[in-house]
């Protein structure tokens, strides 16, 4: 029988890193960059001197030089240089996660065809999609990997202010329409998780994922600014029209951009939080965290998370989704995606392999027993756990507020 990981498998590891010019500034001052990793920096503006410095040992990923004569001397003196890859539209190593300004950049200039992020679905098809050649494999591979540290990194002041259990994520279809009645319970869902201090986490995509995302954007104004948003969202409800799609969504973030949180508390709530600590996660009230891939580029970006991780693999992507809900995982309808994330999680549970796991939420109650029983199938299998009945996880309502009541312990 599979038993978990080691803790020291699964947990982030801290590691030496430098990830901002002021960091690398302060380190090269010092006289010793010798053992560190320094990641996607743009070291050809203002370039510093580095010829004197200590660099036995460093690793240069993702870094641009002054010249190639910089590099070389670098790699002379003992260091280890990954240059960026050129010809492509991405960064090899990325410092930080994406924003929405970062994925619909262009879209002002050359509508939905010009966006970042539809320029990098471009290239990732033409170089041979889920199956690149080498040069594009490597380039994908750094990248994902500079995506998945900066994750650890955005998401280390969360967790150490409020634990893994205030992280939860929302499932669901992708094709439900903007306006429709599940794509309002998904909304209000979001909405009301992040007034609760829990940080929203989706897979990214259209649909139940976009409204989980807008409900945290808004989860600072009022309840009948969120239905109002929701009412312009849905003059273009239909993803597949991405120039409409995107357009709505960007008037509505500039119609209700969120409110900064007043005292350093959470959005909606007046949870005392640290003035720095507060600032260090302005993004996750306001909006969240998305998980998407390009491998489905075809649809619309997301553009009301707070901060976005997206990857190439999208088996690295649905793996971090369920790692980081430790708090529980709503599962509005869905169809073969949704279900198996549904079984995807319960192995996840069923061996602990990532520790403690909170509720599953299933919404709509009829189409969980009856259209796709779900439930018949997950109940038995949980209850057999070698780490005991874990059934009583499983919560079936057709009540938004009961499921977030569920998720909360309110």
């Amino acid at each position: 029988m599979p038993t978990p990981p080691p803790a020291d498998v699964i947990e982030p590891h801290a590691t030496d890193e430098i990830e901002t010019r002021a960091e690398f500034d302060r380190r090269l001052a010092g006289g010793s960059l010798a053992g560190l990793t320094v990641q996607g920096l743009r070291l050809d503006v203002a370039p510093p001197d580095l010829s004197e410095v200590a660099v036995a040992g460093t690793l240069f990923v993702g870094c641009r030089f002054a010249s190639r004569e910089v590099g070389a001397d670098l790699v002379r003196r003992g260091a280890n240089v990954v240059p960026p890859f050129s010809g492509l539209p991405y960064p090899t190593q990325p410092s930080h996660l994406y924003t929405p300004e970062d994925l619909a950049a262009g879209f002002a200039e050359a509508g939905f065809a010009g966006m970042y992020d539809t320029r990098v679905y471009a290239h990732f098809r033409a170089h041979g999609g889920a199956l690149p050649d080498v040069k594009e494999a490597l380039g994908q591979r750094l990248h994902d990997h500079g995506v998945d540290n900066a994750l650890a990194d955005a998401t280390r002041a969360w967790l150490a202010a409020y634990g893994p259990q205030s992280v939860v994520g929302i499932m669901g279809g992708h094709a439900v329409p903007r306006g429709s009645v599940p794509y309002r319970m998904a909304a209000v869902l979001g909405w009301e998780l992040a007034r609760a201090d829990r940080l929203v986490v989706t897979g990214g995509g259209p649909g139940v994922m976009e409204a989980a995302n807008l409900g945290a954007y808004l989860a600072g104004r009022p309840a009948e600014e969120l239905t109002a948003a929701i009412d312009l969202l849905a003059t273009a409800p239909d993803f597949t029209d991405h120039d409409r799609y995107t357009a709505a969504a960007l008037r509505v973030r500039e119609r209700y951009s969120p409110p900064p949180s007043a005292n350093g508390t959470s959005a909606g709530t007046t949870t005392p939080v640290p003035r720095q600590r507060a600032a260090d996660l302005g993004w996750a009230r306001a909006g969240g965290l998305a998980i998407p891939t390009w491998l489905y580029g075809h649809e619309p970006a997301n553009l009301f998370a707070g901060r976005i991780a997206k990857y190439f693999s999208n088996a690295i992507r649905e793996d971090t989704i369920l790692r980081l809900a430790r708090g529980g995982i709503v599962f509005a309808p869905g169809r073969a995606g949704t279900v198996q994330e549904v079984f995807q999680a319960a192995t996840k549970t069923y061996y602990g392999t990532d520790g403690a796991s909170g509720a599953y939420v299933f919404l709509d109650r009829a189409y969980w027993t009856a259209e796709l029983p779900v439930e018949s199938l997950l109940r038995p299998l949980l209850a057999a756990s070698p780490f005991g009945d874990l059934s009583s996880t499983i919560h079936l309502t057709d009540d938004v507020h009961e499921a977030v009541r569920v998720l909360t312990g309110g």
